[in-house]
């Protein structure tokens, strides 16, 4: 049976096959632990790693392979840098757009003395840049948000926030869960101070895989999460002080961050350019093709260019979860319906509770599987709408 993925926002799928190769590879023929021996697989573990770091600082625009530091996925990266650079007394300031990956590491430190400024988006979700300058005191110590919604797609305006970051002395940081791989980033240009990414979506990885970049210096400022064995400085009993040991304990994902670095590698050599014409093209070709359907609703901007690949709407007299699995089980359609995680988000769009159902595509999506999504939808609304 041959299904269209749609959802490509919550992990992609398929994969290429250099990503599947390199894990076999390493199972097959390497399989040691990086760091922790002297022998030639160890070794070889090792540099398997530093390539994917280099691999993924590229693609971020960073300079130092060194400033990327692997972590789960991009929740405990943020779990890393909210926790280790905010203290009682702090402010930050986020949006209302946030993942809850985001949302609750922050509510969390607001009983430990954190306070926290959620700045109101439009009903698109888009987001002011004044609105963040004004929200902004002398407490004010990190600003975060999302580079892409995993809801409506809104690509924030990162580079304008980060120039009111650096021009108040605030820890800018990035939720680029969404965009790393499939949107260009270049965190030195832009002023980025932290960037988390994940490895399972537009990085083509293994699931299980991430981590964040941060500005060379930054990281003295920010508390480890975890401390333990790092292969390194074992003479002492505290946590390595410099880069990524500082930030990476005990026995890394190698497998998983082999074949992330093979799926970063297939991003850069498909080019981040053409990734996001492809996307643009395949996003504006769904939303031309729905935008006139009886009561389909659309959500966030509908210029394609100003957003992610990523598209939410409803049918008028359908909830979600039905439209949903109808699309599974009649058309073979895999999509997410829902909240999605973001409970602000879909209360700032209007769709709260019952969400929305959001199609989200990626590099090996087709222009045939959008038209039959297109009538796909069109069938329910007509059956819905009688």
């Amino acid at each position: 049976m041959e299904y269209i993925y749609f959802d490509n926002a919550a992990t992609s799928w398929p994969k290429p096959e250099a990503m599947i190769n390199a894990m076999a590879a390493f199972n097959a023929h390497v399989g040691s632990n990086p760091g922790r021996s002297g022998h030639r697989l160890s070794i070889e573990a090792g540099r398997i790693i530093f390539n994917a770091r280099e691999t993924i600082a590229s693609l971020l625009g960073a300079r130092d392979p060194l400033s990327v530091i692997f972590t789960r996925n991009a929740t405990e990266g943020i779990n890393t840098v909210v926790r280790g650079l905010l203290h009682p007394g702090d402010h930050v300031i986020t949006s209302n757009m946030e993942h809850n990956s985001v949302m609750r590491p922050l509510r969390a430190m607001e009983p430990d003395g954190v306070e926290l400024s959620v700045v109101s988006c439009s009903g698109t979700g888009d987001i002011s840049p004044d609105d963040i300058a004004s929200a902004i005191k002398k407490s004010t110590k990190m600003i975060i948000v999302t580079h892409a919604s995993n809801v409506t797609g809104i690509i924030m305006p990162i580079a304008e926030i980060a120039e009111i970051a650096r021009e108040n002395g605030v820890v800018m940081c990035v939720d680029a869960a969404q965009t790393a791989g499939s949107l260009p980033i270049d965190v030195i240009r832009d002023n980025i101070d932290i960037l988390v990414f994940t490895g399972h979506k537009s990085l083509y990885g293994p699931q299980g895989t991430g981590g964040f970049y941060i500005r060379k210096g930054l990281e003295k400022m920010v508390s480890p999460l975890e401390r333990g064995g790092t292969g390194s400085g074992s003479e002492f009993e505290e946590q390595p002080d410099f880069m990524p040991d500082r930030f990476e304990s005990g026995t890394p994902n190698t497998i998983g961050i082999a074949g992330l670095g093979a799926g970063a590698g297939y991003v850069a050599a498909m080019g981040i350019d053409t990734i996001r014409e492809k996307e643009i093209a395949l996003t504006k070709l769904f939303l031309d093709g729905i935008r006139s359907i009886k009561g389909v609703r659309i959500y966030g901007d509908k210029n394609p260019a100003k957003r992610s690949a990523t598209v939410s709407f409803t049918i008028d007299g359908m909830s979600p979860s039905d439209i949903s699995f109808d699309l599974d089980e009649r058309f073979n359609i895999m999509s997410r319906p829902g909240l999605h995680c973001a409970p602000s988000a879909h209360r700032t769009i209007g769709t709260f509770p019952d969400g929305a159902v959001r199609f989200s595509f990626g590099i090996f999506t087709t222009e045939k599987e959008i038209a039959t999504a297109i009538k796909a939808i069109e069938t329910l609304s007509y059956e819905t709408g009688k």
